[in-house]
Formats: C-alpha cells, sequence, structure tokens
C-alpha cells in the first residue's frame, strides 16, 4: 500500500443531492490534479445532516440510482468514498458510506451507532446497521466507520484486527467551545481520541469532518491524516472548506508495528473467550437475541 489521500473537508446543502454532487466532483478534480489516487468526504455528504423527514425523500439504492453515475465514471480514475441516506431492501433506510472504485462499489458501511441523545435525533430516523468489517480495494485493506461508530472502541479494534491499515471516519461534528477557553473542546477531544486509536491499532486514522451550518448547528471541520505512530499528517482548518493530503505507506505500519509490538502481540482468543463469559455471566444479548 502506497498512496496519496486527500480529504475534502466539505460544506452541503440539506436536501439537495444534485447540488451537492456538483460540489463533489469539483472536489474530486481537485484532489486528482494533486495526485490523490483516494479522497474521503464527510458523513451524509451528498444530502446535509440535519434531514428528519427529508430522509425518505433522499434514500437510495446506490446500485440502482442513475444520480451517482457521475461519481461512478470518476472512481474510474480516483477512489471515493461519500456519505448519503440509504434505502435497503428491507426497506430501512440507514446513514450510509459507500466506497467508489473503478466504476463500481467496493463496499457500503452502514452507520451502527446513530445517536439519540442530547441534541442528536438520528435514531428517529435512520435504522441501525449490524456489521463491521475491512474490505480490500486496489490501494489496500480499508475499514469506514460514521461518526458515533468511532466512539465505540470495538468497532476500530475489529476493523484493524480484520486487515484493515486505514480506518476511515466520515463524521458531522457539531461546534463546542471549551468553558472559558478559546480552544475547540471538541477538536481537542477528537484529534486525542484519533491519536490513540492510530498508535493502539498501528493503523492510520483519516477522520473526515464537515464543515458549515444547518438549522443553527455549526459543524467544525478540523479534519486530520494520524500516522500508526500516532502523529498529525495533516489536519484542515476550523469552520472553512479545506482539503489537506498525506501518503499513506504500509512500510509506516510496519514500523509501527514492529518497534512496539502491542498490535501484533494481542490475543485475539483472550477477547472471545472473555466476552463469552461476561455475556453468559450478565445476561447480555446481542441485538438479534434482544429483537427475536
Amino acid at each position: 500500500m502506497k498512496f496519496r489521500a486527500a480529504l475534502a473537508q466539505i460544506d452541503c446543502k440539506v436536501g439537495d443531492l444534485q447540488d451537492n454532487l456538483q460540489h463533489h466532483l469539483i472536489a474530486i478534480e481537485k484532489a486528482k490534479q494533486q495526485g490523490a489516487k483516494l479522497v474521503v468526504f464527510p458523513e451524509l455528504s451528498l444530502t446535509g445532516y440535519t434531514l428528519r423527514d427529508l430522509a425518505w425523500d433522499l434514500a437510495i439504492d446506490p446500485f440502482e440510482d442513475k444520480r451517482l453515475d457521475p461519481l461512478r465514471e470518476a472512481s474510474k480514475e480516483i477512489s471515493i468514498v461519500v456519505g448519503f441516506v440509504e434505502s435497503a431492501s428491507n426497506h430501512g433506510i440507514y446513514n450510509s458510506a459507500l466506497f467508489l472504485e473503478d466504476g463500481i462499489i467496493r463496499h457500503v458501511h452502514r452507520k451502527i451507532y446513530p445517536p439519540t441523545y442530547g441534541m442528536f435525533e438520528e435514531g428517529r430516523y435512520f435504522s441501525r446497521g449490524d456489521q463491521v468489517a475491512a474490505f480490500d480495494s486496489k490501494l489496500g485493506r480499508f475499514g469506514i466507520l460514521i461518526c458515533e461508530d468511532l466512539w465505540h472502541i470495538s468497532l476500530p479494534y475489529l476493523l484493524a484486527y480484520d486487515g484493515a491499515e486505514v480506518i476511515l471516519s466520515l463524521t458531522a461534528s457539531p461546534s463546542r467551545m471549551s468553558p472559558g477557553g478559546q480552544e475547540m473542546a471538541n477538536a481537542q477531544v477528537n484529534h486525542e481520541h484519533h491519536k490513540t486509536y492510530a498508535r493502539l491499532l498501528s493503523s492510520y486514522v483519516l477522520f473526515c469532518n464537515r464543515v458549515g451550518y444547518e438549522d443553527g448547528v455549526n459543524f467544525w471541520g478540523g479534519s486530520c491524516i494520524v500516522t500508526p505512530g500516532g502523529t498529525m499528517a495533516g489536519s484542515a482548518r476550523f469552520f472553512k472548506e479545506d482539503m489537506i493530503m498525506a501518503d499513506l505507506d504500509s512500510l509506516e505500519i510496519q514500523r509501527a508495528r514492529r518497534f512496539s509490538r502491542h498490535f501484533l502481540d494481542e490475543d485475539l482468543a483472550i477477547t472471545h473467550r472473555a466476552l463469552a463469559r461476561i455475556r453468559a455471566t450478565n445476561g447480555l444479548k446481542t441485538t438479534d437475541e434482544a429483537s427475536s
């Protein structure tokens, strides 16, 4: 694996798929001109975030909807990751991410943990995804998570041990200021979070957050690329559209994992036995079991 990745930190128009699509194509062309082989967009980048009942109207089947043809065509020259509302065969609606490459869909990830607390109300409109898996691309092996997913430690852990060398996080994170300070509380917490995951999993973490205003909510940006050693390879501006790039190389992962062997020495059998014991002891059920 050796290629240049771009994060397209963009603003989106709520409910306007066509306008957002054109915005994507402009950013994709810019990434291509700068030598990128992968470009990643934020959560729900094709639709905007604060959708509420509009989610019904904007939900699409990505394998059938012809409006995605320009992205399919563009993906013949550069791999593309976008956020969208998915209409599934079970008629559920999902907050999903799409990986396009060589004119085809390589992978779809459905957000597993749509938040419904505080200012968030995703659970009222979106169903929960129930799978997390790494997948192969011509560029390497990847994993995708969406915003709140990355706050559940099991998901990046599972992706890394499923072989993902790069974890992509598509995000729409609203702004919060630190009490009595000027530093962005979200940026400080999230960036430390990403560096910790990258270091512990000896993997790249690419965090693409959006900017702009929706329904009185401001999104802060600050997208970043973190190396397997836990250092920032690039970070984007706050509150403004931006594009950042970095060169990703498997040799960096090799160095990180051989220099500090915690990732290589992890015993998954211990984890598996402990989880089985905890479930049995505490009577915990999986989502499938709870709904049956």
